[in-house]
């Protein structure tokens, strides 16, 4: 039996299968919080002693026009990026590859548990969204005096 395994034949089948299968994936997110290729806006997320930081890196979108909201544990991002000037007022330029993302948009992120929903704020500033949740109390580090 270990011959059947050590055959460079079988390992070579086996290779190619796997191959096949990851091809068939691409595209695909990698784990069930990945987001696909080509997802707008792009998010980073990250954590202080204090809170949860969200920065969705939206450039070109009217601050107005985003709308940020919280239900339970779940925070939405969504909005509308308008089109250039130059294909809306539709002079004679042909477009050959459009690779900015225009139109509508929505983001969902789930809160951890220790998210305090009550407590969150939101900024834009040079094209990032910049949304902070408070943790609870009672998840926050703390110092214990020894006596």
């Amino acid at each position: 039996m270990s011959d059947l395994f050590s055959s460079a034949g079988l390992a070579g089948d086996i290779e190619r299968l796997q191959r096949q299968v990851a091809s068939l994936f691409d595209g695909f997110p990698t784990s069930i919080r990945a987001a696909g290729s080509g997802t707008f806006p792009g998010i980073n997320i990250g954590s202080t002693d204090e809170s949860i930081e969200i920065v969705a890196f939206a450039p070109g979108i009217d601050p107005a026009k985003l709308d940020v909201s919280i239900d339970k544990r779940l925070l939405t991002i969504s909005g509308e990026r308008e089109f250039p000037q130059t294909e809306a007022a539709g002079d004679d330029t042909r477009t050959y590859a459009q690779e900015r993302f225009a139109g509508r948009f929505r983001r969902a992120i789930e809160l951890p548990q220790h998210a305090d929903p009550d407590k969150a704020s939101a900024r834009y500033a040079d094209g990032c969204l910049v949304v902070s949740v408070a943790k609870r109390e009672s998840s926050k580090p703390r110092a214990i005096t020894v006596q």
